[in-house]
């Protein structure tokens, strides 16, 4: 299987998993074009595209969603009340009903020969979700937009081959920031975002011999910086264990443009 992530920020996601045989997307919070552009600079078609995963209804990861399904027709897959909500986005536009494909947490289903694995997560959105990949003996997790994270989510997590997962923000610069006190207290809340130090945690947490890469996503444009992410989350996985680097790669997805093509 391969992870790509075409667009991770608090302005944007999407990212894409599949392999040979299948295409999935996971959000579209960019425009149908650039979602077009990111696959075909990876040669990637996207009139090949299975599913189109939808994690919850917020606007950076559903801006696209209505072209790309008008336009390729592809299967929608997510919880009702993220459709529900997401159909009264004005963003969206009319899909066809029968693109619509409701699914639950916990409850696996396959995209060609890939199983997908939705589990819920902490976030002020209508039931969101977050994926797992499974494809025989490899695993790839996905997981933003995460209040917190507790024994349920390493769970779902443990045994993964590569992941992306939220770093959204440095607590420091977001507390002496210029977000209102609200806004600040919805991210530093458990339904709001995952810090760099949590994140790092949450890494320790789930680490095994097999998880070779990670990808640090959803970074805050405004309370983060991808060099302060990446180095903040070295510190926590270093201090588990002094040579984890030297058999797992680290790396930050790019906010606007693709990132390096994984295959686990």
């Amino acid at each position: 299987m391969n992870l790509l992530s075409i667009a991770s920020g608090s302005s944007g996601n999407c990212i894409y998993v599949g392999n040979d045989e299948t295409n999935i997307l996971i959000d579209a919070g960019i425009s149908g074009k650039k979602v077009i552009e990111g696959l075909s600079s990876m040669d990637i078609n996207p009139e090949k595209l299975n599913g189109l995963l939808i994690t919850h209804e917020h606007s950076d990861h559903i801006k696209g969603v209505g072209v790309l399904a008008r336009k390729y027709n592809v299967p929608i897959y997510a919880t009702a009340e993220t459709i529900n909500a997401m159909l009264r986005s004005s963003s969206i536009g009319r899909i066809k009903e029968e693109l619509l494909n409701v699914i639950d947490p916990d409850v696996s289903f396959m995209v060609n020969d890939i199983k997908v694995n939705p589990f819920s997560i902490s976030h002020d959105a209508s039931n969101p979700v977050g994926y797992t990949f499974e494809q025989e003996d490899k695993k790839i997790g996905l997981a933003t937009d995460l209040g917190k994270y507790d024994d349920y989510i390493i769970k779902q997590l443990t045994g993964c081959n590569a992941i992306l997962i939220e770093a959204n923000h440095d607590i420091n610069m977001l507390q002496v920031g210029a977000y209102p006190y609200i806004l600040k207290r919805r991210i530093l809340g458990d339904r709001g975002h995952l810090s760099n130090d949590n994140s790092g945690k949450l890494l320790c947490s789930i680490h095994h011999e097999g998880l070779k890469h990670i990808v640090l996503g959803h970074l805050s444009k405004d309370n983060n910086y991808p060099e302060l992410a990446f180095e903040t989350v070295k510190y926590e996985l270093q201090q588990y264990k002094s040579d984890i680097l030297s058999t797992c790669d680290l790396v930050v997805a790019k906010r606007e443009e693709p990132s390096s093509f994984i295959t686990v």
